[in-house]
């Protein structure tokens, strides 16, 4: 519901109390809108307090919104560097919490509340009369034990995809095996060289993935093997070749995230970290000493393994949206509009077209979806894109109709947009050719295992490695 239709005393229900979502609230504030923050973390930025170890690759200046920016300006708040590159906790802690008690003056922000289900009130998803009319009601867990419900005007999802992690399994659901060996498997960046030191040092340690998460544990991890001179270091991937981990390099606009491929390129060349590509795990199981051996779609098998870290992206939970009409697309999960645009097996550079309140509307008046959960699955959102995607929301749900149309939006190159991947051979996320084994396309080895190779002895140039040495 927008303003012209739904009661004017309701609050704005913003669910999530990241980066985006209280960037909608700090917009929301600007403008005189009534707000309540849900979180069901136990205080703001639960979700970045949980990678608080990994240092963003965009600056400062690229990581504040603007309606936040001016709110935060008359307290007395620092602003940090622009140009220095802040860690997850930095973030929450030089950011996202002196926005929330900027907030406090304006609107609620409430924590340890999770939300159970968003509908309208008094009609489920069927009924059609006077819809738009009747408020949104959002029922609430509390960490207390309480159960309320709140009335809405609109309602703004921005809880992410982060507590959603895909599983370890090529196919979308759990490898066999998967559930038993949860114990030995991180579906979260792991901290290897601060609080989770002791479960990985020595560790013959497999990732997972293709996206920045992977790339980042992977360089930490293979720092502690370096530093310990014990343990050692693997990465599967999905696709051919890691286009989107190893980057642009010098072309990214973002110097960090080209350093971040960089450095990933020549651990690989190096034969530091060995490469599995065209992997799609389909059985975990465990051999005679209790090591973990993978085995994928084709019946390669890699391995011994002590611990796996699966790193294979996230999807949005949709299920207590369930009696809204809600409208995604129907394999990203993302807002429709956006799908031709971000989807991975097309593009690889995440460039997305300037956007806003229309591309995220839904079917159900005054309900959207903004910031990581609007991508669904696809892995290029960056924390710019939801800022945009709010200021453009809270406009129209203010009525400034022409603000929220003007949408303008401009990303950071990556150096690497490719876009003729409809093959699927080089998209980031797809499976290698039939018979092909990485970028050079080799045929797989009569081995049915492939020995692990320690990062304190260099494996073959060209074992799992992408063409061979890199240059």
């Amino acid at each position: 519901m927008n303003a012209s239709t739904g009661p004017a005393e309701l609050p704005v229900a913003i669910l999530g109390a990241g980066p985006v979502g209280l960037a909608a609230a700090a917009h929301c504030a600007a403008r005189g809108l009534p707000f309540v923050v849900i979180e069901a973390g136990a205080a703001v930025g639960a979700h970045v307090r949980d990678w608080g170890h990994v240092r963003l690759f965009s600056p400062w200046r690229y990581d504040i919104d603007d309606a936040a920016r001016r709110l935060l300006a008359p307290t007395g708040w620092t602003a940090p560097d622009p140009d220095a590159l802040p860690t997850g906790a930095e973030l929450a802690d030089r950011y996202l919490a002196p926005l929330a008690d900027a907030l406090a003056a304006h609107g609620r922000i409430e924590t340890g509340a999770r939300v159970l289900a968003v509908t309208r009130a008094g009609m489920d998803k069927v009924k059609s009369a006077r819809r738009a009319e009747a408020p949104f009601r959002v029922d609430v867990a509390h960490a207390d034990g309480r159960r309320t419900r709140l009335a809405a005007r609109a309602v703004v999802d921005a809880t992410g995809t982060w507590s959603t992690p895909n599983p370890l399994g090529g196919a979308g659901v759990p490898a066999l095996g998967e559930a038993e060996a949860a114990a030995r498997i991180a579906y979260r960046i792991p901290d290897p060289l601060g609080r989770d030191r002791t479960h990985y040092a020595g560790a013959r340690t497999l990732v997972v993935g293709a996206g920045h998460s992977a790339a980042n544990a992977v360089l930490e991890l293979a720092a502690l093997a370096a530093e310990t001179g014990a343990g050692a270091v693997a990465w599967a991937i999905r696709g051919a070749r890691p286009i989107r981990a190893f980057g642009g390099g010098a072309g990214d606009e973002l110097p960090a995230r080209g350093a971040l491929g960089a450095r990933l390129r020549a651990l690989v060349s190096q034969g530091r970290v060995r490469l599995e590509t065209g992997f799609l795990a389909a059985a975990l199981r465990e051999d005679a000493d209790g090591a973990l051996l993978l085995s994928d779609e084709a019946g390669r098998t890699i391995g011994p393994f002590d611990r796996i870290v699966a790193l294979t992206g996230q999807r949005p939970e949709l299920g207590f949206l369930r009696e809204l009409r809600v409208d995604v697309d129907p394999w990203l999960e993302c807002a429709r509009a956006l799908a031709g645009d971000i989807d991975p097996n097309v593009h690889a550079c995440g460039s997305v077209s300037p956007h806003g309140h229309a591309a995220l509307a839904h079917p159900e008046p005054g309900f959207y979806v903004v910031g990581a959960k609007s991508y669904g699955r696809a892995p290029t959102f960056l924390m710019m894109t939801g800022y945009e995607q709010v200021r453009s929301v809270v406009a129209a749900l203010a009525g400034a109709r022409e603000e929220a149309d003007r949408v303008e939006l401009t990303l950071p190159k990556t150096g690497v947009c490719t876009t003729d991947l409809a093959d699927g051979t080089d998209a980031c996320c797809a499976p290698a050719p039939e018979g092909a084994r990485g970028c050079c396309g080799g045929e797989q080895p009569a081995t049915p295992v492939a020995a692990f190779v320690p990062s304190s002895t260099p494996a073959p140039a060209t074992a799992g490695g992408c063409c061979g040495a890199a240059a």
